[in-house]
């Protein structure tokens, strides 16, 4: 018996099935693999919430909730390739089934292609609204990842200003390309900022307290990649002399037990307790200037959604 007989039958079914592929659909599989294991799509939730007071035509609204779930997936690949992940909603990172270079190039096409579909409606100031939110995100990034490489840690308003241009910058792009469709003359750019930020700080905070984030991303996953969150800088600044948490970042350290460790000196400075009592801070502020603005039940709700329970 030929111990390579369906070894060869396997090699040839896979050529064929590569063959069978588009030149799209391989360009594009670690982008669909994640697809296939989706969110809780909480941009497309807020892009619908803003709508409540925007109302954008039907057509440009579909096209910008599309544009901005391409980029934020896009992203995604390339977080988890910088961050060196080994899960993405509870399933391998792309780049382990897929390899570097490919997710990288994948990441990258998707940019572009979502690039192009705002060039359909031939109006400039898409554009320069879409590479100036896409600076800011790559700023923000790029802050995060030099403090995380350089054992650099930041002060609580350095990374406040990180956060508005990483994690608000998808947020804004949504809305100021909302704004400019819509007939209304308000500007909800300060309120959308004030809820990226918000949204950030209780990812960081879950991120390190919650079991259902350990399942999907692996247990204080921040502390294995060696992330400045906002907790971690709360505690590392509350006692510049104590270095134990800064060293312990530094090892980028899978051990459950060393991380749990990291989370006992975290509660010992009072850091989950401040960054709980900032998230109901900045929940009230946001809540405030809905209100203001002639209330939107649709965001109330996400924010209710966002609320930490005891």
């Amino acid at each position: 018996m030929n111990p390579n007989k369906h070894r060869k039958t396997d090699l040839s079914t896979a050529r064929h099935a590569l063959h069978t592929l588009s030149t799209e659909e391989i360009l594009l599989e670690p982008y669909n693999y994640l697809l296939t294991h989706p969110g809780k799509e909480i941009r497309s939730k807020l892009i619908e919430a803003f709508d409540h007071w925007l109302i954008v035509p039907k057509d440009k609204l579909s096209a910008i909730t599309t544009v901005v779930e391409m980029l934020h997936t896009a992203s995604l690949l390339i977080d988890d390739v910088e961050d060196a992940s080994v899960l993405r909603r509870g399933v391998p990172v792309a780049h382990s089934i897929y390899g570097v270079p490919a997710t990288i190039n994948c990441a990258n096409y998707v940019y572009f292609l979502a690039l192009h579909e705002l060039t359909k409606f031939d109006n400039p100031e898409m554009l320069k609204i879409y590479t100036s939110e896409l600076l800011n995100l790559h700023r923000g990034q790029g802050m995060e990842l030099y403090w995380r490489d350089t054992l650099t840690c930041p002060s609580e308003a350095e990374f406040i200003d990180m956060v508005s241009n990483k994690t608000g910058g998808l947020l804004r792009l949504a809305v100021r390309l909302m704004q400019l469709c819509s007939e209304s003359k308000i500007d909800y750019v300060p309120l959308v900022d004030d809820i990226g930020i918000h949204f950030q700080i209780r990812d960081d905070y879950m991120n390190l307290q919650s079991k259902k984030y350990a399942d999907n991303k692996g247990f204080c996953e921040d502390l294995t990649e060696g992330k400045f969150s906002f907790p971690i800088i709360h505690s590392i600044n509350s006692d510049p002399n104590d270095r134990r948490l800064i060293n312990i970042l530094k090892q980028h350290t899978t051990s459950v037990e060393l991380k749990h460790y990291a989370v006992n000196i975290m509660s010992e400075t009072g850091s989950f307790e401040y960054t709980r009592n900032y998230l109901e801070k900045t929940d009230k502020m946001v809540r405030e200037k809905i209100e203001k603005l002639n209330g939107n039940p649709v965001l109330e709700k996400i924010l209710d959604l966002l609320t930490i329970k005891d």
